[in-house]
């Protein structure tokens, strides 16, 4: 399985139970795309856990809600997958949701924001859309 659309597809699930946090396989492109996610606001927090035994360790990331008990996150949307990869240059990374959507990339500069490659001027891999 695909580990991107794992994370994605706990996080989903997580939300829709209303958890307070999940716990994720570690690797170093989930890690980036966690500290992505908090860094827009999506998630509360997240924490890198390793046990003795266990060489690769967990992600633990903690979700948010609003003061009613709504998800922030809306909805989550792999774009890139194994059987079709897509890449954009910085000129032709999309707008989802009218702007309101942040596209995550995995870039030669390393894992950024939509807005940031448009920024840096650097294309790369649409990871994932999150609203």
């Amino acid at each position: 399985m695909d580990p991107i659309s794992d994370l994605l597809t706990r996080i989903r699930n997580s939300n829709v139970r209303q958890k307070d946090r999940v716990d994720v396989p570690m690797s170093k492109m989930k890690l980036e795309v966690v500290r992505v996610l908090k860094d827009e606001g999506f998630i509360a927090n997240y924490k890198s856990l390793y046990n003795g035994g266990n060489k690769r360790g967990t992600i633990r990331v903690f979700l948010k809600y609003s003061p009613t008990k709504e998800s922030v996150i809306r909805g989550i949307k792999r774009v890139s997958r194994p059987g079709l990869r897509v890449y954009k240059s910085y000129k032709d990374i999309p707008r989802a949701r009218g702007g309101f959507a942040v596209t995550i990339l995995s870039t030669s500069q390393g894992v950024m924001t939509g807005r940031e490659a448009k920024e840096k001027k650097v294309g790369g891999e649409i990871l994932c859309q999150v609203w």
